[in-house]
């Protein structure tokens, strides 16, 4: 590549423009393509257009793009090693973690292929097939499926691991999975290694659970809000808080304590009120003024009130109930009249 004299004026502007590429945007990743059809490339091109930038050439060519560019940025010479399978470069300046991600969620169910490694544990899920009774039958039971026959079809039992992750599937489980509809594999574009900020990530460091990250954060928050105002510790965020439940218990003392302070008062006499209401519906109305006889029979109209309600709720949950119980009969009779 150091002599223009032996290598194609093309080569060496293909090696320059990749190292421009890596020079421009601040991820640079290594993908394999191995095995994608070019039909799904170009959707998925269509599809992250705007967000990451493709582009594929020889090993030996991308190679020497990479020496050219660490020239500069000495870690980039690490993505060498990525250089497997059917490498294509990709650039994006989103963060890597997130490209990561939109990768795996931009990649399509495809079939089983004899002699490849299952990505995760492969399930065949219970329930009927469309195969009559024949010699799909000892194959389905070959590979560890479980069936029974039921309305002249072959049905699966249960549920059943054909394969786990990181087992080779055969070809005769191949068969078996493309002929039940299963398409277990997934196609799309694979990051092998990612740079970003003199850092190479591989995908077991980029393969987290953005929903667990989030809640393990969440709880962390909550655990410290809680620390802090247990032990006294204040910030700007935990102060209201703290304020707030000091007031709370403060209140709640004054009225334990019938403390005859502002605020207080009004609970006290809210409560006295309750008392002198409870200590008057016990007596007879003789010995009532017509004042409290009317705050009495105000009470009692609404606990009664109350009571029919909840009389009425019980009453009706009781006939839904005895409904459910007539129909659930009457069908066992039908079942037992049809066999």
């Amino acid at each position: 590549m150091r002599s223009s004299g032996r290598v194609a004026e093309w080569k060496l502007k293909k090696v320059e423009e990749l190292a421009e590429l890596m020079r421009q945007y601040p991820v640079v990743g290594v993908v394999d393509m191995h095995a994608l059809p070019a039909r799904t490339l170009q959707k998925m091109r269509e599809k992250l257009r705007g967000e990451v930038l493709i582009k594929m050439s020889k090993k030996s060519i991308m190679r020497h793009a990479i020496e050219r560019a660490a020239k500069e940025e000495r870690s980039l010479e690490k993505l060498k090693d990525a250089l497997k399978g059917q490498p294509a470069f990709i650039f994006s300046k989103m963060d890597v973690f997130r490209l990561y991600r939109v990768l795996e969620q931009n990649k399509v169910p495809a079939p089983a292929k004899p002699n490849t490694v299952a990505p995760k544990d492969i399930v065949v899920p219970k329930g009927e097939t469309p195969f009559a009774p024949g010699p799909i039958l000892g194959e389905l039971q070959a590979v560890g499926i479980e069936t029974e026959i039921k309305g002249g079809k072959i049905a699966i039992k249960k549920d059943a691991v054909v394969v786990k992750e990181g087992e080779v599937i055969d070809a005769r489980l191949a068969s078996i999975l493309n002929r039940l509809g299963i398409e277990p594999l997934e196609i799309g574009l694979n990051l092998i290694a990612a740079h970003e900020n003199g850092t190479v990530f591989l995908p077991e460091v980029l393969r987290v659970d953005v929903d667990e990250i989030r809640d393990q954060i969440a709880r962390a928050y909550q655990h410290a809000v809680s620390l802090s105002i247990a032990s006294g510790y204040l910030t700007k965020e935990t102060a209201p808080l703290a304020i707030a439940k000091a007031h709370a218990e403060a209140l709640a003392l004054g009225i334990a304590a019938a403390v005859p302070e502002k605020g207080v008062v009004e609970h006290l006499l809210a409560r006295a009120r309750l008392q002198m209401l409870s200590l008057a519906s016990k007596l007879t109305d003789s010995a009532l003024d017509s004042e409290l006889r009317e705050m009495v029979g105000a009470c009692r109209t609404q606990t009664q009130s109350t009571e029919v309600k909840t009389e009425e709720a019980e009453e009706k949950e009781e006939e839904e109930e005895k409904k459910e119980e007539t129909e659930e009969e009457a069908l066992e009779g039908l079942g037992a009249l049809f066999g």
